[in-house]
């Protein structure tokens, strides 16, 4: 039997009273004057959209891509039956009254203004769905990997990945490393299980994944968000109303659910919203975009339980751009040796005829702990690296037969060369591996690769 994770949605929902209203703690930048009126019947209740600035920009059309893995969104609902821009990945099953997780997360990302119901944080958008359920229990691994590759064929893209498990899984995580390959931004949702000491959660904790907790409408981290140095930023995540399909509640949507599953989409909605406006940006840098326009609470800069702050919108789409982070990812041998994970591998640094080169990249101790580049060692020339400025990052050299920088003594011996390698009568290709030294926990550097005949 295929092992599940679990979707986090955590608390279970309300049923839902159309007259009632939300009870709103509304902060200052909530606020503010609005560019978008309520349209459908349930939007005053959508107390999180003045939370994180989607009132306050227009959104754009159709444009970079939501995909939604998770369990199957009812593509019979009013809010997906006739929806412009949306694709079904694969068949979608919604039997029972516990396979309604993919809906609402669905309908909070990208439900339409059509009258009904809610209406989505990007309404317009490209919505792809893939029905990743195993059964009642949760999500299946194997169908949550094949859905992440059904999704990476559409980068550059947002994917958003609303589950979680304590045990990590090869196969998922190889999957959302190509879909980074392929140029998408994967979010995850942290987790629900901070009143219960914050266990390590996946795939929220992995490099490259862009990790979301919950607040609630006072602007507070909710307590039962996953903690992690892994957080990035966080969204509105408690007392979520959503569309449910008819199994789950015959008027088709319900009320009162609280989780950080809530809180990702939101969060990947604005992602493929400022990345339309903005189409120049890359993932790294979009991301970069997000942390660096959140909305700060709690400590000032970067916590456990919040990561950068609320997402914030309108600031998203104004930001500076960030420095790029070229040739993610590339932790490890195997993601950057052709024929590996990636069929053609990175692409080498330096070869034959462009012997030396300078580059700039980041290094951050959750997101990205590790660069590795290959370089040609021509023969009769020993090649060097640098890094700087600063100290906050080191350089070293790993010879040709390295099969992964956490390899065993002797052939770590064998392998690492410090911050220089030689080639005699024959070149090859050889590894320059970038590493934080403990410094701090990130590092902006230049990378300097020459070779020399001496």
């Amino acid at each position: 039997m295929p092992a599940t994770v679990a979707t986090l949605g955590g608390l279970v929902g309300r049923r839902i009273l159309a007259a009632a209203l939300l009870a709103l703690c509304v902060s200052g930048a909530a606020a503010a004057a609005t560019v978008r009126s309520a349209t459908d019947p349930l939007e005053p209740q959508e107390w999180w959209l003045s939370h994180v600035g989607a009132d306050r920009a227009v959104a754009p059309g159709p444009g970079v891509p939501i995909s939604i893995v998770d369990s199957g969104t009812d593509p019979t609902h009013p809010e997906f039956a006739s929806r412009p821009s949306t694709t079904f990945l694969n068949t979608q099953t919604v039997l029972g009254r516990e396979e309604y997780h993919g809906t609402v997360v669905a309908s909070i990302a990208a439900a339409p203004a059509n009258d009904v119901g809610i209406v989505g944080v990007y309404p317009t958008a490209t919505l792809d769905v893939y029905d990743a359920s195993g059964d009642s229990r949760g999500i299946s691994d194997f169908a949550a990997t094949t859905g992440i590759l059904a999704a990476a064929q559409h980068c550059p893209g947002v994917i958003n990945l609303s589950f979680g498990s304590t045990q990590q899984d090869e196969q998922l995580q190889d999957a959302i490393l190509t879909a980074v390959h392929n140029g998408c931004l994967v979010v995850a949702a942290a987790g629900n299980s901070g009143d219960f000491g914050s266990p390590t959660t996946y795939p929220a904790s992995w490099p490259h994944v862009f990790t979301v907790g919950a607040t609630d409408a006072s602007d507070l981290t909710a307590s039962f968000t996953t903690s992690s140095p892994a957080m990035d930023v966080s969204a509105p995540g408690v007392d979520m109303v959503g569309a449910v399909p008819p199994t789950r509640n015959a008027s088709g949507y319900q009320d009162g659910f609280s989780g950080t599953s809530f809180s990702a989409p939101i969060v990947t909605a604005a992602a493929a919203w400022v990345w339309t406006a903005r189409p120049s940006l890359t993932a790294t840098q979009l991301a970069g975009v997000l942390r660096l326009s959140a909305r700060d609470i709690g400590p000032p800069g970067f916590d456990n339980a919040s990561g950068w702050g609320i997402l914030d919108i309108p600031a998203a789409l104004a930001a500076a751009v960030p420095p790029n982070d070229p040739f993610e990812p590339n932790d490890d041998v195997d993601q950057v040796k052709p024929g590996k994970l990636f069929e053609l591998g990175q692409q080498p640094l330096t070869m034959p005829g462009k012997p030396s080169i300078r580059i700039a990249a980041t290094l951050d101790s959750s997101e990205d702990p590790h660069d590795l580049y290959r370089v040609w060692v021509p023969a009769r020339r020993t090649v060097r690296a640098s890094v700087g400025p600063g100290g906050d990052a080191a350089v070293r050299i790993w010879g040709p037969k390295t099969a992964r920088l956490n390899e065993g003594l002797k052939a770590r011996r064998r392998d690492l060369r410090g911050p220089s390698i030689r080639a005699e009568k024959k070149g090859f290709e050889a590894y320059v591996e970038v590493l934080l030294t403990g410094r701090s926990n990130e590092a902006r550097y230049t990378l300097s690769v020459t070779a020399a005949s001496h």
